[in-house]
């Protein structure tokens, strides 16, 4: 008989998994997100994993060193195979997919049509600390036939404000800025590539303003206008006052003042529906080419080192069935990024590992009937519990609980009147009856904290 031959197990970086405590923070993160989504009347869509390579292709910035493709092994059968299929491609984010799903589904939808995809997305990066080759992903998108109303732009940014709000970490921040500013500026100072000057700033926290200056010059740039445009870039601003500093540049265009006074709405909304969670940051570009108005990026404050989280903005052009044109507005959370860093950091845990609220401790094998008995009467009642997996000393079976987070363990038959129930935390020991037990709320489920709390 022939020995299984042990296997060597090697990581493959770039694709996280979690631990038990981890999947924990992970849902609970999913939860908030997913219940404000519904709160603000975004219902939920899902879209297939894959697009056509050539759909992919070409949305701008490194988008086709990022996909990956795939195709059948079967397909490289040798000499003679038949041709391949069209080429497919897992999606790199879910707007891309998403303005393909409201091109197909156009008549049955309702406009303006707002949904929201909590999925993975994939992208041939190299990994690194917070960036992933599979990831999580959460949006929230708008979009209308022909036009779309400009107040949406400002309900994204507010939407994830409330969800930041809701959560265990740090205070965030997003940064608004409408690719209108930039376009308007530069085209005003007589740069016609608008693109590829905004990739280049866009490179401004990777590499700083020496560095970026360079570039705009190697990319034909002058020095004069490499310098104004970064000097645009470093206007930051709580209130609308950004509008008066770009205006002291001494630079005109109709398309800036388009983008000032939309951003400038936008700003106004955010002062007074969530003060403090905005701010006009005319740095931020977003590097693909499919933004065309408000642009969102978010960090986390005393964290900014790590970049953003959450980004997105306006587009006009994305979606086209050659007769309509599908303009939208969306943002989107980048969640594994996000809780990488979290988790990495050390910034945030769970209490415990297990749903379980309740081990049913197991007296002998004889007994166990007994212990599923209680434990289908806890569940009944809407308490998490679990079986003890062995009639070991009680003391072992108070470790099994401990080590797992569980925090009371259900000895049944244990007192002359009948059951009872141990916080194994305090020590406390009391009667109780599993139809009639109330578990305190705080421990019905585990909790999700920031460290320090």
């Amino acid at each position: 008989m022939s020995t299984p031959r042990a296997t060597k197990v090697t990581p493959l970086s770039g694709f996280p998994e979690y631990l038990p405590e981890q999947r924990v923070v992970e849902q609970h993160f999913i939860d908030v997100i997913r219940s404000t989504f519904e709160l603000h009347g975004f219902p939920s869509i899902e879209t297939r994993a894959v697009e056509p390579v050539e759909r992919l292709l070409g949305k701008g910035g490194d988008a086709d060193k990022e996909i990956y493709g795939i195709h059948r092994l079967a397909d490289d059968a040798g000499a003679g195979a038949p041709a391949r299929e069209s080429e497919l491609g897992l999606h790199f984010d879910l707007t891309v997919p998403f303005a393909r799903y409201v091109v197909e589904n156009a008549g049955r939808l309702a406009f303006p049509f707002r949904r929201h995809q909590i999925q993975k997305v994939w992208r041939g990066e190299r990994p690194q600390e917070g960036r992933y080759r599979e990831f999580t992903q959460c949006d929230i998108d708008v979009v209308d036939v022909g036009e779309l109303a400009p107040h949406f732009e400002a309900e994204m940014p507010l939407v994830m404000a409330e969800i930041f709000a809701k959560l265990p970490i740090p205070p965030m921040v997003i940064q608004v800025n409408n690719r209108k500013i930039p376009e308007g500026f530069y085209r005003g100072l007589g740069i016609e590539d608008v693109a590829g000057t905004l990739r280049i700033i866009d490179k401004l926290d990777k590499i700083g303003r020496d560095k970026v200056a360079a570039l705009l010059v190697e990319a034909g740039r002058t020095a004069e206008q490499a310098e104004a445009c970064l000097d645009l870039a470093a206007i930051r601003t709580e209130d609308t006052s950004f509008v008066d500093r770009v205006r002291e540049l001494g630079v005109e265009h109709p398309v800036l003042e388009e983008g000032l006074a939309a951003l400038a709405s936008v700003i106004e909304t955010g002062m007074a529906a969530a003060p403090g969670a905005m701010v006009a940051d005319l740095r931020i570009a977003r590097g693909l080419d499919y933004y065309t108005g408000t642009v969102y990026e978010t960090q986390l404050v005393g964290h900014e080192s790590w970049g953003s989280f959450c980004s997105g903005g306006r587009y006009d052009e994305l979606a086209s069935d050659g007769k309509n044109t599908y303009p939208g507005v969306g943002i989107s959370i980048g969640l594994s990024r996000l809780l990488g860093l979290l988790l990495g950091k050390g910034l945030v845990s769970a209490s415990r590992m297990s749903p379980s609220a309740v081990l049913v401790a197991v007296t002998d094998e004889g007994s166990r009937p007994a212990s599923v008995a209680v434990a289908t009467a806890l569940r009944a009642r809407g308490i998490p519990c679990e079986v003890a997996p062995a009639a070991a000393k009680f003391g072992k079976q108070i470790r099994f609980a401990e080590r797992r987070g569980i925090p009371y363990v259900w000895f049944p038959d244990a007192g002359e009147s009948g059951d009872q129930v141990k916080d194994i935390r305090s020590g406390e020991q009391v009667d109780a009856d599993a139809s009639t037990w109330a578990c305190p709320p705080e421990d019905l489920r585990p909790q999700v904290l920031a460290v320090g709390e």
